[in-house]
Order: C-alpha cells, then sequence, then structure tokens
C-alpha cells in the first residue's frame, strides 16, 4: 500500500485538523513533539504521512502531486487558483473575506468611483472588483496590517479576512461589503483522486460522520 501524504497549513488550522483526524482513527504521535525538527512525519503502520506548510503553498504542494490531500483555508484556495478537487468543508475556522474602511468609503463603492484597494489577496480583490461589481480599481498588494492602509491615506479600502470585527472597529473601520464566507476545506490532488479513490472517499465519509455526530 502506497502512502497517502498530507500537506497541512501551519499554526492553529494544522492542530484542529489532526484532532479531527486523530477522532476518525489517523494519528501521528510523532506531530506531537514540541521540540521536534523533522519536516515530515510518518504513521507506518496506517501507510500516512504528514508535512507542515505556509498555507499559500498547500495547494501547490497538492497541484504537483506532492501531497495528495492537504487541508487549508478557502482563501488561500480562492487567491492561488490551482488545479485541484475541493472535496469537503471541514466547518472550522469559519470567518468572512470583507470589503472594508472608513465609514464614508461606502460611498465610493456604490458610485463605482476609481479607489484604491490594499489587500494581502490581490486576486480575490481583482475578482470581486473586477467581475462582480465591474468597478475598476488599483489594487496595492500588502503583506502586514492592512488596516494601515486607509487610516495613511494609501488605500480607501482593503480587502482582507474579517472574524470578529474588533481589530477594524479599534481602527475606526468598519465592514462595507461582504465577499465570501471562509473555512478550512479538504483538497485533493487530481490523479490521487482516481489512484486512491476508495481510501480518499472513506476517509471523507468518516470525517462527515465524526463531524455530524458531534453536531447532532
Amino acid at each position: 500500500m502506497r502512502y497517502l501524504t498530507f500537506a497541512l497549513a501551519k499554526g492553529r488550522l494544522a492542530k484542529s485538523a489532526m484532532d479531527i483526524l486523530e477522532h476518525v482513527g489517523i494519528t501521528c504521535e510523532e506531530m506531537k513533539d514540541p521540540d521536534t525538527r523533522k519536516l515530515i512525519f510518518t504513521n507506518e503502520e496506517q501507510h500516512v504521512r504528514f508535512f507542515l506548510a505556509k498555507p499559500s503553498d498547500v495547494p501547490t504542494y497538492v497541484e504537483y502531486g506532492a501531497a495528495d490531500i492537504g487541508i487549508v483555508g478557502k482563501d488561500t484556495l480562492l487567491e492561488e487558483k490551482r488545479a485541484l478537487y475541493e472535496v469537503y468543508d471541514l466547518g472550522i475556522g469559519r470567518c468572512r473575506m470583507c470589503v472594508a474602511g472608513p465609514k464614508q468609503a461606502a460611498e465610493k463603492l456604490q458610485h463605482h468611483e476609481l479607489i484604491r484597494v490594499a489587500s494581502k489577496y490581490p486576486n480575490i480583490a481583482k475578482d470581486y472588483f473586477y467581475n462582480k461589481k465591474h468597478q475598476t480599481v488599483e489594487i496595492i498588494k500588502l503583506n502586514g496590517s492592512v488596516e494601515l492602509a486607509p487610516i495613511v491615506g494609501l488605500a480607501e479600502v482593503i480587502v482582507d479576512i474579517v472574524e470578529t470585527g474588533t481589530t477594524l472597529k479599534e481602527n475606526g473601520l468598519e465592514v462595507l461589503e461582504e465577499i465570501v464566507p471562509l473555512s478550512a476545506r479538504i483538497v485533493v490532488n487530481q490523479v490521487s483522486m482516481k489512484m486512491e479513490n476508495e481510501r480518499i472517499m472513506t476517509l471523507i465519509r468518516d470525517i462527515r460522520q465524526y463531524q455530524e455526530s458531534q453536531n447532532a
């Protein structure tokens, strides 16, 4: 039996994903060692392997077959636009992708004015403004705190992930438009889906049943 390789987005998401996998019988004790410097973690008995990757790299590993299965946020999938199968919504890490800014910027969104939009997600921002709102905008890619952009006059609005909205409020900003709800998704390499269909679909079914039993 070949190894089934999982790429997990580093951070809270990886921990939540491993908790779910443990409940359906897939474990990896090596990953629990806080001092480990290993990059790949293996469960020899179950023929599964895991590695942690930067969220934006997970879809790339899956598309190219370096991983059979990936667990990553929907925001990353929308931004990276990789050729893979999105097979299941884990429903964890729920938040929203929104257009936010100072209250007065709402009018500029209504009147389709040419504005500047700052975002860590230029592809999502471009798709929303060009294809859904049909508004011409200048998109500025930032890597740090995008909330700063409207405050210092770099951009009129931002496109960013909103969980509670507290950070926005504290900086005099608010949600002006909601683009899409987000959560963690399971994605599968297209070839792996054919080659390992039974194993992968059994895993998805087990996860679905476990989550439904938790929510019952």
